[in-house]
């Protein structure tokens, strides 16, 4: 039998019996989760605590938490007891200043999604699973819609300093002119209107948080997983599924997007910090050297930490690195690792590079195999 089979063969065991071992299978997944037979997608949605370890109540679970978030379309988006009073009213509780605020919102995360992983087809094509009450109203109900009548001025969820605003300048596209997708006709829908409407019933959910840019980036990943599932019943769940994964996530790392966190030891700050820790321990002579050039963390690693290194590489080694990190028993010291990693294994570039060389390096990792980086990163955990 072949190794890869042999693996499939040990995740179907551990996956078979009544209660989940979760320490056997973050170890087993942490080398890596096959995608064959839906292995991938339901093993993330364990290891981000959707699902519980007994068994016998995934059904329910799974049952409520669908009908749940049902119940979040049809009364935020579907009906959403539309504005009722006068759109001059200026109270900041009339349902049209909710209406108006909402809009600004879902013209960023419009923006955003449009551009989703522009180098494959996937958040383009349709879904087999379109939302009918949203798809067949007409366009009424579709969220894309009110961006197009939206007459706001477009204003960006910037978080000043250093932040989202920074992140928003090192989120780019090679090609921007070639994002930007299209709606889908009457009765489809594509995958990033799907997107679109996960990351906005999370806004309006999490209002002390809301949307910032970036997000798009976090929870794609984990869609194309599920939606992509061998097993067509979890497919056509995909999107609530997501939702509630995504939401889980990001109450784990939601402190890296708060500002007022950055210097807590939950924030970005601290996290570069614990980096440049890592990196000094490990190799004096490429730390030393980017202090010389005054080439601080947060031109580089702001963005790769923030975003779970979702914007380095390619989804297929994005979803790889991902299998490792929520199978992190330590939540996130994995990241520290993967980061130091990488920085290591362009030493002698950095070595001989000047400040924009080495600021263009980081900033563009070259492409790697991620087996390699990965590897790296264990070895170092190991010191």
């Amino acid at each position: 039998m072949s190794l890869h089979k042999a693996r499939i063969k040990l995740f179907e065991g551990i996956l078979e019996k009544d209660v989940i071992d979760i320490e056997q299978l973050q170890k087993l997944a942490f080398n890596g989760v096959p995608e064959e037979k839906g292995l991938r997608s339901l093993v993330w949605k364990i290891l981000l605590h959707y699902i519980p370890t007994e068994k016998n109540s995934w059904d329910t679970t799974l049952c409520k938490k669908r009908q749940l978030y049902q119940q979040f379309i049809d009364e935020i988006i579907v009906s959403p007891g539309g504005p009722t009073d006068h759109p001059l009213n200026m109270s900041p509780d009339s349902s049209w200043s909710t209406y108006f605020k909402d809009n600004e919102v879902l013209l960023q995360i419009d923006k955003d999604v449009r551009r989703l992983c522009p180098d494959i087809s996937f958040f383009q094509s349709a879904t087999e699973f379109p939302c009918s009450e949203i798809v067949n109203s007409n366009g009424v109900k579709r969220l894309h819609k009110r961006v197009e009548q939206s007459v706001l001025k477009y204003s960006t969820l910037e978080r000043r300093g250093l932040g989202v605003a920074k992140l928003s300048n090192e989120i780019r596209r090679t090609d921007i002119s070639s994002g930007d997708y299209t709606p889908l006709n009457e009765g489809c829908e594509a995958h990033w209107e799907v997107v679109e409407r996960m990351l906005f019933l999370y806004a309006k959910l999490n209002p002390g948080q809301g949307y910032v840019q970036g997000m798009n980036e976090i929870i794609g990943p984990i869609y194309h997983t599920f939606a992509c599932d061998a097993n067509m019943e979890f497919r056509k769940y995909a999107e609530s599924d997501c939702f509630f994964c995504f939401t889980n996530l990001m109450s784990e790392i939601r402190d890296f997007f708060i500002r007022t966190l950055d210097e807590t030891e939950s924030g970005i700050n601290y996290m570069m910090g614990k980096l440049s820790d890592c990196l000094k321990k490990q190799d004096i002579a490429v730390w030393d050297r980017l202090k010389k050039q005054e080439l601080r963390p947060q031109y580089y690693s702001f963005r790769w930490l923030t975003l779970l290194l979702s914007q380095e590489f390619s989804l297929p080694d994005v979803e790889r690195i991902w299998d490792s990190l929520f199978a992190d028993a330590r939540r996130f010291d994995f990241l520290i690792f993967i980061c130091c990693a990488m920085i290591l294994l362009v030493r002698d570039n950095i070595l001989n590079g000047d400040f924009a060389s080495n600021v263009k390096l980081l900033q563009n990792f070259p492409p790697m195999d991620v087996t390699l980086i990965l590897n790296k990163a264990l070895e170092i955990s190991y010191t």
